[in-house]
């Protein structure tokens, strides 16, 4: 079960992981539902599983980014001190303006196989994001499964 929810986080397709699992893809996705893992849209918003909601977070968490389909690592939360400490970045109230906290991400990318070979050392690609809290979920409980956040 924490293999199939791993791979999928990584950005591994339902029918590679069923295919590696010797299982139905039908299989891998009740599994990927049961555990609550977020689902990947197509270009869309979705929405985040109840298990998966919170307004808080802390610098170096992993956690599901519903804008881009994919996990991301907290960096920074965007605050009214943090911005005024900043020379050039604009001061912006997001909880008053919003009504939730924003937060600086880097959104973790699968490298492709065409560059496996050139970048054996990498561990992946990304980029920098700033995002709302409210699109973005926990995903601490998938440990309770045996999901090591840091295999992602």
């Amino acid at each position: 079960m924490a293999d199939a929810v791993t791979r999928f986080l990584s950005g591994d397709a339902i029918s590679e992981i069923a295919a590696g699992l010797y299982r139905s893809s039908g299989f891998v996705k009740s599994i990927i539902e049961r555990t609550g893992v977020p689902q990947k849209g197509e270009g869309t918003y979705d929405y985040l599983p109840e298990e998966c909601v919170a307004e808080d977070f802390v610098n170096g968490e992993i956690v599901w980014s519903a804008k881009y389909h994919g996990p991301a690592i907290i960096k920074q939360e965007l605050s009214v001190d943090y911005q005024a400490e900043k020379a050039g970045m604009s001061d912006i109230n997001y909880e008053k303006k919003y009504g939730t906290k924003a937060y600086n991400i880097w959104v973790i990318e699968k490298i492709t196989d065409d560059y496996s070979d050139r970048w054996t050392t990498a561990q992946g690609g990304g980029f920098t994001a700033t995002q709302l809290a409210y699109d973005l979920g926990k995903l601490t409980h998938l440990q309770e499964y045996g999901v090591d956040l840091s295999r992602i």
